[in-house]
């Protein structure tokens, strides 16, 4: 269950937000058009749910190795020198990742403090604020993945995994 969950836990969440969100942009615009009425609650659920997909799917691209790079100089490296490389840029986005964590967790904190909620829903802004730290949390967690799977790449003198090739 554990591994089924690893390998799809972004890929559920992402499916469940942009449900949410296509099906409820659909409808605002069904009642903005057809009854010509709208709310402000449609607006802040699919801006929040949009919110969620970009930080969630983010995480899902570290672990995919799907982000955008130039990988050119890659072409003229052997496995060690790859390995070392991709090692090299896990730690570094893994500082990067854990300062955003704690500057994100702050601004949760301080909108717990004065129990700030949204103006539409009147839902506390905890529920939405919380989607940066988890997506950097996520980001962590799936860069130590991926730290470990190069060192093993590293340490057994195979092939680094690089992620799937958008163009190939």
């Amino acid at each position: 269950m554990l591994k089924t969950l690893d390998r799809n836990a972004e890929r559920w969440a992402l499916l469940v937000f942009y449900v949410m969100l296509v099906v409820t942009m659909a409808v605002e615009v069904l009642r903005r058009e057809v009854f010509s009425y709208s709310s402000i609650w449609g607006e802040e659920i699919v801006r929040y749910s949009f919110i969620y997909l970009a930080w969630i799917g983010a995480a899902a691209a570290v672990r995919e190795r799907g982000h955008i790079r130039i990988d050119v100089l890659m072409h003229y490296l052997g496995p060690r020198a790859k390995a070392l490389l991709y090692i090299f840029g896990d730690l570094v986005m893994a500082a990067v990742a854990l300062v955003a964590l704690y500057w994100s967790w702050e601004t949760v904190t301080v909108s717990y403090r004065f129990d700030s909620v949204s103006h539409g829903l009147r839902v506390s802004m905890i529920w939405f604020l919380m989607a940066v730290p988890l997506g950097f949390g996520l980001m962590v967690l799936r860069l130590v993945q991926s730290f470990l799977r190069d060192l093993r790449a590293l340490r057994d003198g195979t092939p680094v995994y690089e992620g799937d090739k958008m163009f190939d």
